[in-house]
Parts: C-alpha cells; sequence; structure tokens
C-alpha cells in the first residue's frame, strides 16, 4: 500500500471518528439542556446511535484497508446498537410513564393535529 493511500485511509477514518465523537457529545449536552426525562431521552439516544455508526464505519475502514479485505465483523456492533437501543428507550419511557401515574403526577399525552395520510 501506497503512503498517499495511507493517509487517505487515515484521514477519512479521522474525520469518521471526529463525526462519531461530536456526535456523543452533542446528544449529551441535550441531556443537561432539556427539562423533563421524556425531553432527555431523545438526545443522547440520537447522539449515541449516530456517533457508533460513525465509530464502527471508521473501524472497518482502517481495518479493511490494513488488511487488505473488507472487514464487516465491527457492523455487528453497530446494527446491535440500533436494535438495542430504541428499544430500550421505549422500555424507560414505559416506566417513567407508569411511575408517574402510580405518584399521581398528569402525563402529557401527545395529541395528534391531523390523521396520517395513506
Amino acid at each position: 500500500m501506497s503512503a498517499s493511500a495511507s493517509l487517505w485511509v487515515d484521514a477519512v477514518t479521522g474525520l469518521l471518528a471526529a463525526l462519531g465523537g461530536l456526535a456523543a457529545l452533542i446528544g449529551s449536552f441535550g441531556v443537561l439542556r432539556l427539562r423533563s426525562f421524556f425531553q432527555r431521552v431523545h438526545a443522547p439516544t440520537l447522539g449515541a446511535t449516530l456517533g457508533t455508526w460513525c465509530l464502527t464505519l471508521a473501524t472497518v475502514v482502517q481495518v479493511s484497508f490494513e488488511n487488505g479485505q473488507l472487514y464487516v465483523h465491527a457492523l455487528l456492533i453497530a446494527v446491535f446498537m440500533g436494535l438495542t437501543g430504541p428499544v430500550t428507550t421505549v422500555f424507560l419511557m414505559r416506566a417513567a410513564v407508569f411511575r408517574g401515574r402510580l405518584r399521581g403526577t398528569e402525563i402529557p399525552v401527545p395529541t395528534v393535529d391531523e390523521p396520517p395520510s395513506v
């Protein structure tokens, strides 16, 4: 592998890793800025998902070019995070609604302005 190809791979890997870290950082700011649990749970979930995908793609690019063959094993991490993240979020939200109702707290019900068009 030539030095220019290695430099190109390192630049792509560095860009993806920086984007992944930035997405996770921005998502964590949502935890500090937003007020209720129901608002706060959304921001880090999106940041963690995007951050995981970027870091996984950085790993795939770097290892694939170092080994000379496509390395897709790391994509399983992102797939499992993509599957378990939303499920975990739904369970946390349901638990928060249940606990709020037990305490007598009024839980706002989402309203729909218009029915979805088919």
